[in-house]
């Protein structure tokens, strides 16, 4: 469908985000032939179409989509943001709101190893914790926000790269969901134990 619609428009250009999702390793699963691999052939050499395939996973791609010519010309490694490039992009996201140069900075700082997604959350979240007061973004909402996905970020960064018998046992027993209510508990029976 995408390559019957690329080729109608051409010349076109196909964006195809997560494409580790339709062109994942055969030797992953037995799903056959991926899913990618059927848009890309459909398409004869003389159609003016380019696809732009992105991925945070070029680890779990299927090693066809580099070895054979012409399906794959050109990739590219986007590294996370440097300090200067954290600051532009709170400064991008925030360019209609009243932060300080200080309070981006002071961001930027905070944030190494951050996506450009996780900028953007973070000014979403101090606009909308402030509107849920009433009031215009400060430059306190979007150091709270900051913290606050720095938090969030380092906790399930601990939780999924730690072993079981290295977490803390309130968080096993934790059921903050209320979702085993009415259950007996068994410790043989605990998934991380």
């Amino acid at each position: 469908m995408a390559a019957e619609t690329a080729r109608a428009l051409q010349p076109s250009l196909v964006v195809l985000e997560d494409c580790d999702l339709v062109a994942e390793d055969r030797d992953f699963g037995d799903a056959g032939r991926p899913l990618l691999f059927d848009t890309l052939d459909g398409l004869s050499e003389d159609a003016d179409v380019a696809f732009v395939l992105t991925t945070n996973r070029a680890d779990v791609l299927e090693p066809a989509l580099a070895q054979r010519p012409g399906r794959v010309d050109l990739a590219i490694e986007i590294p996370l943001p440097d300090r200067e490039g954290r600051l532009k992009l709170f400064t991008l996201y925030s360019e209609k709101l009243e932060f300080s140069l200080e309070c981006l900075e002071d961001a930027a700082d905070a944030t190494e190893g951050i996506t450009a997604s996780f900028a953007k959350e973070a000014i979403r979240r101090a606009v909308v914790n402030a509107a849920a007061e009433g009031r215009t973004a400060l430059d306190a909402d979007l150091v709270t926000a900051v913290a606050e996905l720095m938090s969030d970020q380092d906790q399930l960064t601990a939780k999924l790269l730690a072993s079981a018998t290295e977490w803390p046992q309130e968080d096993l027993d934790a059921d903050p969901e209320g979702l085993d209510e009415g259950l007996e508990p068994n410790a043989d029976e605990h998934p991380l134990r």
